[in-house]
């Protein structure tokens, strides 16, 4: 693309900035502080405003946007008190390596330095949960700190990118100079390194795949099933990052995260060799950095080099997209002779994810079960933080790509802004979030907003009047003193009715099964309240399971 040049406002530069980058919808709380972008946004038809009720909300919409989009998430907010509330929407970014761009109106220059009203040293504030933050000064570099923003955002490990706007810059005109629109760089893996590859796996007995969200980012779901298929490599996802690879796949054997099963243990114990691919080995996917031993040859491949070596120190470490790799690996001559082991691990993964193994007077075990039976393939699913989250990760079977959006960052409020965002990318899915009666209450206030701007989403909240996680952790740890975790009645059924959403109050799975039926022939925002016992704390244990367990230590 040619160099333009344009007379305008910084304010109208970020816009065509956003315009040039093929941007359609930014969200925000409105504030005075930064009033001439939203006017410049008022009068740019291409692209869609979401107004919500939270900082937070807006930010966790962006993020869920972004991660289905794969283009970055753009959310607009006030000074310090804006810029604190949608922090835990950076941070989760930042964990997540989700592309987002933050624009923060800043306080009047002069004022700078003086505690002006709502002032926060913005840059320095953001600079350890974001991949860059920068105050703009001089309103004629908008454009070259706005391409920028872009590029930054999504090269190498995406994640977010945070601009301070100073209230008196955005108004002023200056002529500014647009260039290219971003173009994402795909390193490929050099001819040594492939060489390296071949020969470690040409003597591995027992190979074992873990890809995570680099499979994603890359569009690389149909490439890394063709790799694993031609190799027959047992594959495990991520923490949370259950569609980059199909559950039915022969090839599958399970996902890492929280409460991860025994048979994955045992797979990864009689490994000898992993391959790492768009994963940063979290301490979630690890188990606090503890399934990878000294045995095992690791080669870890990521598109960021401060990845590699952070956690586990590899064998071989590769910077390269998760494409470009994949594709290079793909005429490797290995003898393959783990066939049998790879199927072993594939059959005890389906042991493992039976639902009917499970008690079935547990509600949500019958809810996922009637989930997966009545869902849409495509349909897409997100989720809140909390222990009902266990039930859908290990027994729901997410085959499609774009079909789950979580927060590897473990933030709770997460799901139904997430599931917002989501809803926006993809109109035509049904979106279906789950959260418990604790994290949903956090941003519940989002309902409005989607029954607003008619974003139909089905929200699943699965009450049982108790920060559940957190009780469990009481339990393990100080056996029957509860302190802080009990949460009071309230009604999400009255709660959705009073915003003008649909809202259902289930207890057994018989009227789950008519309330979900109705939400899916419907086109509206829908919450089916879930009544579920505290005793059930986790898909396998209950609280006096655990206390006893605490008893015997």
């Amino acid at each position: 693309m040619t160099v333009q040049k344009k007379r305008m406002s910084a304010a109208r530069a970020i816009v065509e900035c956003m315009k040039r980058e093929e941007t359609q919808h930014v969200f925000c709380v409105p504030g005075e502080s930064y009033l001439p972008v939203l006017d410049a946004l008022h009068d740019e038809s291409t692209i869609q405003v979401i107004s919500t009720r939270h900082e937070g909300g807006a930010a966790f919409m962006a993020e869920g946007y972004a991660k289905s989009t794969l283009k970055p998430g753009i959310v607009l907010a006030t000074r310090g008190v804006g810029a604190a509330n949608l922090s835990i929407g950076v941070h989760t970014a930042y964990q997540d390596s989700t592309p987002m761009i933050v624009l923060l109106g800043q306080v009047h220059s002069k004022f700078r330095g003086r505690e002006g009203f709502q002032e926060v040293d913005l840059d320095q504030f953001f600079g350890p949960i974001s991949k860059w933050a920068v105050e703009v000064r001089d309103p004629e570099r908008m454009p070259e700190i706005m391409e920028r923003a872009f590029r930054i955002a999504q090269s190498g490990r995406p994640g977010p990118v945070v601009i301070s706007l100073p209230e008196d810059v955005l108004p002023m005109e200056s002529d500014m100079v647009f260039r290219s629109t971003f173009t994402k760089p795909r390193p490929a893996p050099s001819q040594a390194e492939m060489t390296k590859m071949e020969e470690i796996l040409s003597n591995a007995k027992r190979p074992l795949l873990i890809v995570g969200g680099g499979i994603k980012s890359s569009c690389a779901e149909k490439l890394v099933i063709t790799f694993a298929e031609k190799f027959t490599l047992p594959v495990l996802v991520a923490f949370r990052r259950h569609d980059v690879f199909p559950h039915d796949h022969p090839l599958f054997i399970g996902h890492l995260g929280l409460g991860t099963s025994k048979h994955i243990e045992e797979a990864i114990a009689e490994a000898d060799t992993i391959i790492a691919l768009g994963t940063r080995l979290s301490e979630v996917t690890t188990k606090d950095y503890s399934l990878l031993k000294d045995h095992h040859t690791l080669i870890h491949i990521d598109i960021n080099d401060e990845t590699l070596g952070k956690v586990y120190s590899p064998n071989l470490g590769i910077v390269a997209d998760g494409s470009e790799t994949l594709r290079s690996f793909m005429g490797m001559r290995l003898p393959c002779h783990w066939e049998e082991w790879t199927l072993a691990k594939n059959a005890k993964y389906k042991k493992a994810s039976q639902l009917d193994i499970l008690d079935e007077n547990v509600i949500n075990s019958s809810v996922i079960h009637y989930m997966q039976k009545n869902l849409p393939q495509d349909a897409l699913i997100t989720n809140d933080a909390g222990n009902f989250a266990g039930w859908l990760h290990d027994y729901f079977k997410f085959n499609e790509p774009h079909t789950y959006v979580g927060p590897t960052s473990g933030a709770m409020g997460y799901g139904l802004p997430a599931a917002i965002g989501a809803k926006l990318a993809f109109p035509k899915k049904t979106v279906v979030t789950l959260a418990g009666d604790g994290g949903f209450m956090m941003t519940a206030n989002e309902l409005e907003t989607a029954v607003r701007y008619h974003i139909p989403v089905i929200a699943l909240v699965f009450n049982n009047n108790m920060y559940g996680t957190i009780r469990m952790h009481q339990e393990m740890h100080y056996p029957e003193k509860v302190i802080g975790t009990d949460l009071g009645e309230v009604s999400f059924q009255k709660l959705a009715e009073s915003v003008g959403a649909k809202g259902y109050t289930v207890d057994s799975v018989d009227d789950f099964a008519v309330a979900f039926d109705e939400a899916l022939k419907g086109n509206e925002v829908v919450v089916i309240e879930i009544l579920t016992e505290k005793e059930q704390i986790a898909p396998h244990r209950t609280i006096e399971q655990i206390r006893e367990n605490a008893k015997t230590r």
